[in-house]
């Protein structure tokens, strides 16, 4: 029963399709939830967030030792090599033993090891070596390419920091600074703080440390990371209520993993990493993500298959050979030797190193990985879905126009947008920007300057609209309102004509939407503004307010497209990557863009027409459609969701708050260096540049690394599989074994090493024109269809060796297994290039230089071992010169045969 927590933990992720992370702060917080607040959490912490809670603002900053203007740089230093760095320990990655002994835990390497074993029990020191060195090449090399791979990655993540906006006085460091209202903030890392920061939050923001509010404006916070609630929850700077039992629970604490939906606040840091709410429980709950990604599955399916290849044949030779032959023990090594010959020991190792070049390459396209799976969903992705602003378009809004209702240039209006960005604090924007750096700056800074902020009501999504109240001398107060059209004409009740308000009345109505979708057409973005004149009866004003508003006009955006767009759209198309647009926006801004760039819109949906349809329909609709157009957060998830169970690979491209549920609905969440914390935090990869063509280069680069990836299980499946059928052939008929286990063992060994080189290989470019994806049906199939193909060769070696080179009978059955030595590791060489490529290899397709010379170094070791000086010690001998002769030949037709038959099962089934 102690374990239930974990139990509903799994269910509420796999059902909200959360990510690791939100993974294990849920499993935490159901710990929580099922009685262990004031059992297994410290009782002490839990009363230490009660007391701070309860204490005055003075109190508060007294106890932490800060001040309401935060602390300087070098007291924040000296806090930090107190405190340590703002992060969870948990997080740390493992010790090299730890991770040693993970790299050695495979089960490859358990069957090698086990072998190994029997092989020393039986004496046979030989094998026991070679099995010995097998194991730790196989180990080392991942452990090597891991620690790279983990080093690598680890830089790359540090290019890509989420950073809070946060008070700090006498700075002595040049620093970004951002204006919120009258307070500045200075933009750090989230790691670098400590307690006693002074913290300023805005919609979109990740709450980076437990927090006790110091003020709020209509403050909403997502816990749902934290406790599983799917609603927002508000937060006040005052407590309202200190009788809950969880912290959790406290109106006016913050915790680390919770993000703002809505509204701005100022906070102080009371603990951070370790000594946070969600640090201290990090210790006493292990909580791992035990559901694995599309790309973990599909290794998984893979080995699996190889395994029951393996439990199949493995026992059919122990039973022939051991009939035939009679000797048991001898017939039970053969058999473990095939075993091993159908496990591929360096898959960890070649995924692992595949995956990290590609991260490296992709991080040289200004594309940061941060996490090595999503390299393969990257390649797989056939539906990209992407925002219009920043993405079609040059991200650099300019104020185009300031009219009247009616059209008509209007002074007063951009004076009042002005008032209305210059005072707010929320949401940042690209739109409050353009106002803001408006040519008439000076003009209106004086105006400004005569204007007292009073309140303000932020910006959500569900309102699309933001609205702050200021006073003139303290004459009156003014409620000016800017947003969405439809959105602001549900609250407006008159319009201003001419220096006079007037009722807005169905014929005004119809005019200013005619005036609005004229202006949209041209690709200009409306912003509608109004007011409403109060009394100063008060300081604090809300949502409902916002009525009987009086229409005064709108604020017009251009949002060029970007030069690069329709050449990427063309690209992304020519590799089939389909792409759609999803938008808060106007339909007819998109529509005007969509067109500029060259996208072909194949059908259109609004977020109201998604509303009304369930998920089928919507399912049916999405495949034709490409613009989706003024939707929700929720809206944009659901559309991603409906795609991926169509059977697409998802990814969506955002960079916003309103972006966040789609990114982690996606197979792959892509966002930019400049995106809000929340979105950085559930994206899977990150631009440096917000461009699609950066994303058509990285998609390009994500099929390379996965095709290498696919080379190597094609080669190994097959040419293991043929050599296994082989055997079974030459078991039957042979009066002793074709080959003895430590040959099978040293063959193996020396394919594996040739594969090394398989991630510095070249890709053909018809394989990059298409997503791919991980199939182990087509594996399968492509084992049975090449398999055999070696076994026809190693078949006519057979022959040769029995009836030209009379090695038939046990006195020779030494020259017989040199033969084939030979043969079957110049065949699987061969096969190398033979698979690597649809074309014909070396002349039409001509692998990396890595790749060609490490499989001609394996095969003069392969001729060298017989022929050499070494070959007694590994119970073989020299053959004669005139066996080279018949070998060309073999391998001639070999490659003739194979290349016929590719060319056969592309024709029917494709090759990936």
């Amino acid at each position: 029963m102690q374990f239930d927590f974990l139990k509903n933990a799994v269910l509420t992720a796999l059902h909200r399709g959360l990510s690791i992370r939100q993974f294990r702060r849920l499993a935490m917080l159901e710990f929580l939830r099922g009685g262990a607040v004031g059992k297994e959490m410290p009782r002490t912490l839990a009363d230490r967030l009660h007391a701070l809670s309860r204490l005055t603002t003075d109190h508060l900053l007294q106890q932490l030792d800060t001040r309401a203007d935060g602390l300087s740089e070098d007291e924040a230093a000296q806090r930090r090599e107190q405190a340590g760095l703002n992060e969870i320990q948990h997080e740390r990655p493992l010790s090299w033993p730890a991770h040693l002994w993970l790299c050695y835990r495979n089960p490859f390497n358990v069957l090698l090891t086990l072998l190994a074993v029997i092989s020393y029990l039986t004496e046979d020191a030989k094998a026991t070596l070679v099995i010995a060195v097998m194991v730790v090449i196989s180990t080392l090399l991942r452990f090597v390419q891991e620690q790279r791979s983990n080093s690598a990655a680890d830089r790359l993540r540090d290019m890509v920091s989420n950073t809070a906006t946060v008070l700090r006085r006498d700075d002595t460091v040049p620093l970004t600074r951002l204006r919120y209202g009258t307070a500045e903030g200075t933009e750090v890392a989230i790691r670098q703080l400590v307690p006693g920061d002074i913290v300023l939050l805005s919609a979109g923001d990740m709450i980076p440390a437990d927090l006790r509010l110091l003020s709020a404006k209509d403050l909403f916070v997502s816990q749902a990371a934290l406790t599983g609630e799917a609603l927002p929850v508000e937060k006040f700077a005052t407590l309202r209520d200190a009788g809950v039992a969880s912290p959790l629970e406290l109106d006016n604490l913050l915790f680390m993993g919770a993000n703002v939906v809505s509204g701005s606040a100022s906070a102080v840091v009371i603990a951070t990493g370790g000594q946070s709410y969600f640090g201290a429980l990090a210790e006493r709950v292990t909580a791992h993500d035990h559901t694995p990604t599309q790309f973990q599955a599909g290794v998984n399916q893979v080995s699996w298959l190889l395994i029951r290849f393996m439990l199949a044949m493995a026992p059919l030779v122990l039973l022939i050979n051991g009939f035939t032959k009679g000797d048991w023990l001898e017939a039970a090594l053969f058999a473990l030797s095939i075993a091993v010959g159908l496990t591929p020991e360096m898959l960890p190792m070649i995924v692992t190193s595949t995956l990290a070049k590609g991260a490296v390459l992709l991080s040289r396209k200004r594309v940061i990985v941060k996490r090595l799976d999503a390299i393969q969903n990257f390649g797989a992705m056939d539906i990209l879905c992407t925002d219009k602003t920043g993405t079609l378009t040059q991200d650099h809004i300019v104020l185009e126009r300031h009219t009247d209702a009616f059209g008509a240039p209007a002074d007063d209006v951009l004076a009042l947008a002005y008032l209305n960005s210059y005072h707010q604090t929320g949401l940042k924007n690209l739109l409050d920007v353009a106002v803001l750096e408006h040519v008439e700056l000076k003009r209106l800074l004086d105006v400004a300057g005569d204007h007292h902020k009073v309140d303000e009501i932020p910006f959500d999504f569900a309102r699309r609209r933001m609205s702050v109240v200021v006073s003139e001398h303290g004459a009156h107060h003014l409620l000016i309102c800017k947003g969405a059209l439809e959105e602001m004409l549900a609250v407006c009740t008159q319009v201003r004509q001419d220096g006079r308000t007037l009722p807005l009345d169905d014929e005004r109505l119809a005019q200013i939407r005619a005036v609005t979708a004229g202006l949209n057409q041209e690709g200009l973005r409306v912003v509608a503004v109004a007011t409403r004149e109060l009394p100063p009866l008060r300081q604090t004003y809300g949502v409902a307010d916002e009525a009987g508003l009086t229409l005064v006009g709108y604020i017009a955006f251009l949002d060029p497209p970007k030069e690069t767009t329709a050449p990427a759209l063309r690209a992304l198309a020519a590799h089939g990557v389909a792409v759609k647009v999803l938008t808060g926006d106007n339909e007819l801004v998109t529509l005007k863009v969509c067109k500029e760039v060259g996208l072909p819109v194949t059908g259109l949906l609004l977020g109201s027409d998604t509303d009304a349809m369930d998920d089928a329909t919507l399912a049916a609709a999405a495949e034709t459609a490409t613009v989706f157009a003024k939707l929700s957060p929720l809206q944009k998830e659901r559309l991603v969701r409906v795609l991926r169970a169509n059977g697409h690979v998802v990814g969506f491209l955002g960079d916003g708050i309103n972006d966040a549920p789609a990114l982690r609905a996606a197979d792959i969440g892509i966002s930019v260096d400049s995106a809000v914390d929340i979105a950085k935090e559930a994206a899977d990869l990150i631009l440096l540049e917000k461009s699609l063509m950066v994303l058509e280069e990285g998609v390009l680069e994500g099929r390379r690394t996965f095709a290498n990836m696919l080379k190597y299980i094609k080669m190994t499946a097959s040419s293991n599989f043929g050599n296994v059928f082989s055997v079974l052939v030459a078991s039957a008929f042979l009066p002793f074994l074709p080959m003895l286990p430590m040959h099978l063992l040293v063959q193996n060994l020396l394919y594996d090493v040739s594969q090394i080189a398989i991630p510095f290989d070249r890709v053909d470019e018809e394989q990059l024109r298409r997503p791919l994806r991980w199939d182990p049906d087509e594996l399968g199939r492509f084992m049975v269809c090449f398999g055999p193909l070696s076994s026809l060769f190693d078949i006519a070696t057979y022959a040769l060796m029995y009836f030209v080179f009379h090695a038939s009978t046990p006195a020779h059955q030494t020259l017989f297994q040199s033969g084939w030595f030979i043969e079957g590791l110049l065949s699987q060489t061969l096969v190398v290039h033979l698979i690597r490529t649809r074309k014909l290899p070396f002349v039409q397709s001509r692998a990396a230089w890595p790749l060609l010379g490490m499989t001609l170094l394996i095969a003069a070791v392969g001729v060298f071992l017989p022929m050499g000086p070494l070959a007694h010690y590994f119970k073989l001998q020299p053959l004669p010169w005139t066996y080279f002769p018949w070998l060309a030949a073999i391998l001639l037709g070999y490659v003739s045969l194979t290349q016929y038959a590719k060319s056969h099962y592309a024709r029917r089934y494709g090759w990936q």
